[in-house]
C-alpha cells in the first residue's frame, strides 16, 4: 500500500514512475509486513539507474524493504544523489530509515513511525508527530493512515521540482 498508492497517485498527476530494487525481475508487496499484497514487477535494478534518470525518488516504508536498502551501498548512494541535486524525495513509515544510512536527515524535521524516531533523532533529525511533514522538499509521513496527506504533499512537492542544497549530509 505505501508503495502503490503514492505510485498511483503520481501517475494520475502525469509523472512516469518506475519501481527501481535492488535487483529485477519481482518484488513481493506486503500489507502490514505479515500479509501478501500484489507481486510487483520491477523496471530497474538500482545498480542500472542514476538519480540524473528521475525527477524525485519515494521510499515506501514496511520493515523489511528500508532495512534492505539502509545496508546496500548503491541504494544508498542513489539516495544521497537526489539530496546532492536537491530534488524531491518522500519517504514514508519506516521509509526514512534509509535516509538515516544515507547521512542526509540532521538538522531536518521528520516525521515517521514511532519505533524509528530515536533512530532519527539520533542521527540529528528533528522528529514531530504529524501526517505529513515537508523541509525542503523532503516529505515525511507517519503510516499508511497517512497515505491522503502523504500522495497529496508529494504530487505538490515533485511538481515544484529542485530545492536549494541545503542541510544535507550526504558527501560527493
Amino acid at each position: 500500500m505505501e508503495l502503490t498508492r503514492p505510485r498511483e497517485e503520481l501517475r494520475k498527476a502525469g509523472a512516469r514512475v518506475d519501481l527501481v530494487s535492488l535487483s529485477t525481475g519481482s518484488i513481493q508487496a506486503m500489507n502490514g509486513d505479515i500479509d501478501k499484497a500484489d507481486t510487483l514487477e520491477v523496471d530497474k535494478a538500482v545498480a542500472d539507474v542514476s538519480a540524473d534518470d528521475y525527477d524525485a525518488l519515494v521510499l515506501p516504508g514496511g520493515t523489511m524493504n528500508p532495512d534492505n536498502l539502509r545496508v546496500d551501498g548503491t541504494a544508498v548512494a542513489f539516495v544521497q544523489a537526489f539530496f546532492r541535486a536537491g530534488k524531491p524525495v518522500g519517504a514514508i513509515c519506516h521509509g526514512p530509515w534509509t535516509l538515516i544510512e544515507a547521512d542526509v536527515v540532521k538538522g531536518r524535521t521528520l516525521t515517521s513511525f514511532p519505533s524509528i524516531r530515536t533512530d532519527l533523532r539520533n542521527a540529528g533529525a528533528t522528529v514531530v508527530d504529524e501526517q505529513v511533514v515537508c523541509d525542503e522538499g523532503l516529505v515525511t509521513s507517519r503510516n499508511p493512515d497517512d497515505l491522503d496527506a502523504f500522495c497529496a504533499k508529494l504530487v505538490e512537492e515533485f511538481e515544484e521540482g529542485r530545492h536549494p542544497v541545503l542541510r544535507q549530509g550526504a558527501t560527493a
